[in-house]
């Protein structure tokens, strides 16, 4: 393999298990949002989130999603893009708005003690060993500031000084091959050294078409992966040279 510039990775599956997501991160969101959003809701950030929620159900395709005016004033009825938010969460939906709020509320959790970013044991030693030799970065559908807050926050203490560079779906989508493109402009590295790994044989699909390197992480608690699609599989950071 050539060796890369890049370490391009995955979260949840792949650095994280995704049980950090599914019974940590979101169900804490879930339990704040109303009262973190009725709290900040005169921050700037905060505002930007809830005016880019407006925009995206404007452009909601699914006929069930809950309304939310375009002249919706929270000041004086906060229920509509609360119901719009929860049910987003419902469905895992990729929105930004809800990302960026989900990433503030996690930041106070963090902040607080009450979250830590659970990785695996491999993770640390790894980050380190190639960070001295290359670039490594984070590709996740959560926001920037919450994979920033993760690794800041995580099980093995500070791992921020590993990584160079985070990206989320500002960028692109993670199955859409000009997201990768995307990120080797960014961070100046030829597609074809750049290595990313997902738990998600769809975005190493995407990652490929683009010319990237991929590897397969398999993880306790994955989902099955009845077929690689010729991706190469981990199932630990230490098999990456």
């Amino acid at each position: 393999m050539t060796q890369p510039r890049l370490y391009l990775l995955d979260v949840e599956g792949t650095t994280s298990p995704i049980s950090l997501v599914t019974e940590q991160l979101f169900p804490y969101a879930r339990r704040h949002l109303k009262s973190f959003i009725l709290d900040h809701v005169d921050e700037a950030g905060v505002r930007a989130d809830l005016a880019l929620l407006v925009e995206e159900r404007a452009e909601e395709r699914d006929a069930e999603a809950p309304p939310v005016e375009a002249e919706w004033d929270l000041a004086d009825d906060a229920e509509p893009g609360i119901v719009y938010l929860l049910w987003l969460m419902d469905r895992d939906r990729k929105s930004t708005a809800l990302k960026s709020l989900q990433g503030k509320i996690w930041k106070a959790g963090f902040e607080a003690g009450e979250l830590v970013g659970t990785v695996f044991p491999d993770v640390p030693e790894a980050l380190a060993r190639w960070s001295r030799q290359a670039k490594v970065a984070i590709y996740s559908s959560g926001s920037v500031e919450a994979q920033q807050l993760l690794f800041r926050h995580s099980s093995a203490g500070d791992l921020t000084p590993y990584l160079s560079g985070y990206f989320d779906t500002r960028v692109g989508a993670k199955g859409a091959a000009d997201s990768y493109g995307a990120i080797a402009a960014a961070t100046g590295v030829e597609a074809g050294e750049i290595l990313f790994v997902s738990d998600v044989v769809r975005e190493l699909d995407a990652a490929r078409e683009a010319g990237c390197l991929t590897r397969l992480s398999i993880r306790a608690g994955n989902q099955p992966v009845p077929d690689a699609k010729g991706h190469t599989v981990v199932r630990s950071f230490a098999e990456i040279g």
